[in-house]
């Protein structure tokens, strides 16, 4: 049923298609009985999912990778579609318009997106506040960033605003600096300034009376020597643990033709073609670490066999965002349906 459904929802704009079916879902979880509808399709069944890390509990294995609830608005609604957990974000001390439109475009033949959403989103405090009133208890992560006109050399400030503003609403963090979307913030990557921004974060949360995880995001693209820097970065500064990974820049291999990725122009291209490249950055990560890194496992996951392909590799928990476009509100159910089976 969602394949046709898919279609018709495919002849709108990716953006704002996005939000009338949010809105839609809203209303549904507002209607007697609504939850439970969403509950009965949604919901996995399968026990002997669960999965604690850090202290905390996930239900499933299966999350939201950020950028899809990037304001905290439908963390209510979500919970009712089977994640086992929901990743906000990326929020910036700053409201701020993200980059023009369009900035989000579907590529059907490869199961694929790109966008340059910019870090489009309402400031920090204001997802901070939305936290606090949200009813559901799911597991909440909180993506931080800086603001596209925060010089590298100020970000630190940015990323501390953001830490502050949503401690009391998120069970964990990941610092994202491996967005290609905003001018700059992937040199934080680099070894000096990236040693800089963490210990500085742990420094801030090592005062807090109950220390929440702090994981690092980092893009695809890296070469083995700065994955090496990256694993030596997160034992020194204590991290938690690595989100890998976000999109990546390449256009290799799609199906696609070259006139419309010309078109399209520039951004982080996310889904299928992603999935090798992102269980490579995994499984390295785990093997040269001796597994002592927990890492959430995002890029390519559409089916349970990704999921355990990722799981396989040395993560400890998935994330979709493009499989959820793909696949539909059953993804979450369909992939521990799997996982169980396997």
């Amino acid at each position: 049923m969602y394949g046709f459904i898919r279609k018709i929802l495919f002849n709108f704009p990716p953006e704002s298609i996005h939000y009338g079916v949010m809105r839609g879902l809203k209303v549904i979880n507002a209607l007697p009985f609504g939850k439970n509808v969403l509950d009965a399709f949604c919901q996995p069944k399968n026990s002997g999912l669960e999965r604690t890390l850090w202290g905390l509990t996930f239900k499933n294995p299966v999350g939201l990778a950020a950028g899809f609830d990037k304001d905290a608005r439908f963390i209510d609604e979500l919970a009712h579609l089977g994640f086992g957990f929901v990743e906000i974000g990326t929020v910036t001390p700053l409201p701020q318009p993200g980059n023009d439109q369009p900035r989000l475009f579907r590529l059907p033949e490869d199961k694929a997106l790109i966008n340059r959403m910019g870090f489009n989103n309402e400031g920090a405090p204001s997802a901070a506040r939305r936290l606090l009133k949200r009813r559901s208890n799911i597991i909440i992560g909180g993506n931080i960033g800086k603001n596209k006109l925060t010089p590298n050399e100020e970000a630190v400030s940015d990323y501390e605003k953001c830490f502050h503003a949503l401690f009391d609403g998120v069970d964990y963090f990941v610092v994202n600096v491996s967005s290609p979307n905003t001018p700059g913030l992937r040199a934080l990557q680099e070894k000096e300034p990236l040693k800089q921004l963490l210990h500085h974060l742990q420094t801030l949360n090592a005062q807090k009376k109950k220390p929440k995880p702090i994981l690092l995001k980092i893009a695809p693209d890296l070469t083995t020597e700065q994955l090496d820097d990256i694993i030596e970065i997160v034992q020194e500064t204590g991290l938690a643990g690595i989100v890998a990974t976000n999109t990546t820049i390449s256009r290799e291999d799609l199906q696609t033709d070259d006139a419309t990725l010309q078109k399209i122009g520039a951004g982080g291209l996310s889904g299928l073609p992603v999935k090798q490249k992102a269980t490579e950055v995994i499984r390295y990560i785990h093997q040269h670490s001796g597994g002592k890194i927990p890492i959430i496992a995002v890029g390519g996951i559409f089916t349970a066999a990704d999921a355990q392909e990722k799981l396989d590799a040395g993560a400890s928990l998935v994330q979709v965002y493009t499989g959820f476009i793909y696949e539909g509100p059953s993804i979450v159910k369909k992939i521990c349906q799997g996982l169980t089976q396997s």
